[in-house]
């Protein structure tokens, strides 16, 4: 099979390797479309742990091709996407539905190899079937799109109240679908630069504030002078970490969904504590392809904004290249196969 491989940090080849034998429980899927997702480049990067030589991809969809176990042979010839936690399925954490919190966990993509290849491995028991509807482009993006439903799941959002979303990206714009959909008011959404916010209106975001060219304490006095109840973290940095605890609202919720690409931050803690803030950390979400594939199959969303360009596996590096410069109106750039 053909295959993007990262051979170590820094260096990324495409590769046709042999397919392995199929692991115990597990499904073999044909790969009719994978994004790129920006945490990838952390793996190409050497930011985030990896086995390397390691094929990424967390994001996919395709055609089930072969099981492992015949009691799994109803899937075969199914249209799915699904899960990338591999686990125990034995543990405490497993059978409360916990996967990530498994002593076993390993995810496809960084532990395991993923889905910038022809073929895919994963457990079956993760496995989602698409309804007919639903593109294969738009189903692999359940991955992120389930992340956004973790992160307002872990808030406890409410319908009615405001809030904020600090980044423009896919995570953000992803939490920005799923807000208007909870029924969230006053959504707003908050970005470097105006290049990114264009989505946002066209999603429906009731106001967007660019920080390069707006003082965003000034423009949220406007929009939520009593402060946001629930804020969203989408970017990992300190700047906007430090100024999510500032403008939430007394009693609100900072949900921090960014990856902070291990670094040591600082914060004013009485900035948590003096306004008896919800402070959340959500960067594991799991078990939510289900619920993003009903969320796309509803039309909640329209998920032809996020895909801004469909490659071939051999034009990797044009892909990489527009995940990491982000060019204007980009979200994803999805591989796809014939």
């Amino acid at each position: 099979m053909k295959c993007v491989v990262v051979k170590e940090p820094h260096k990324v080849v495409l590769e046709n390797r042999e397919l392995p034998p199929l692991q115990k429980g597990f499904a073999r899927i044909k790969v009719k479309a994978a994004a790129i997702c920006a945490t990838d480049l952390e793996v190409i990067d050497g930011n985030i742990p990896a086995n390397y030589p390691l094929i990424p991809g967390h994001e996919w969809s395709g055609v089930v091709c072969e099981v492992e176990n015949e009691k799994d042979s109803h899937w075969v010839g199914k249209r799915v996407t699904g899960s990338n936690d591999v686990v125990c399925n034995t543990c405490e954490a497993c059978r409360s539905g916990n996967w990530r919190y498994c002593k076993s966990f390993e995810e496809i993509g960084f532990k395991r190899n993923g889905a910038y290849a022809e073929y895919i491995d994963v457990p079956a028991y993760g496995l989602v079937e698409l309804p007919d509807s639903l593109s294969f482009e738009h189903a692999a993006l359940a991955e992120p799109m389930g992340v956004a439903l973790g992160c307002w799941e872990k808030a406890g959002a409410e319908l009615g109240k405001t809030c904020l979303i600090y980044g423009a990206g896919s995570i953000g714009l992803c939490c920005l679908a799923v807000a208007k959909a909870l029924g969230m008011r006053k959504i707003v959404v908050v970005a470097t630069s105006s290049a990114r916010l264009e989505i946002a209106k066209k999603m429906g975001a009731y106001a967007t504030i660019a920080t390069r060219e707006q003082d965003i304490f000034e423009e949220m006095k406007k929009l939520h002078p009593d402060g946001t109840d629930y804020i969203i973290e989408a970017t990992g940095i300190e700047e906007c970490i430090t100024n999510s605890l500032k403008l939430c609202k007394k009693g609100g919720t900072v949900v921090l969904a960014g990856y902070g690409r291990g670094k040591h931050m600082s914060i004013r803690i009485d900035d948590v504590h003096v306004n008896n803030l919800r402070l959340i950390g959500a960067g594991n979400n799991w078990n939510q392809h289900k619920k993003a594939i009903e969320l796309m199959e509803d039309g909640a969303v329209d998920m032809d904004l996020f895909v801004s360009e469909k490659i071939k596996l051999e034009d990797f590096e044009k892909g990489l290249d527009d995940v990491r410069n982000r060019p204007v109106g980009f979200v994803k750039a999805i591989f796809c196969f014939d």
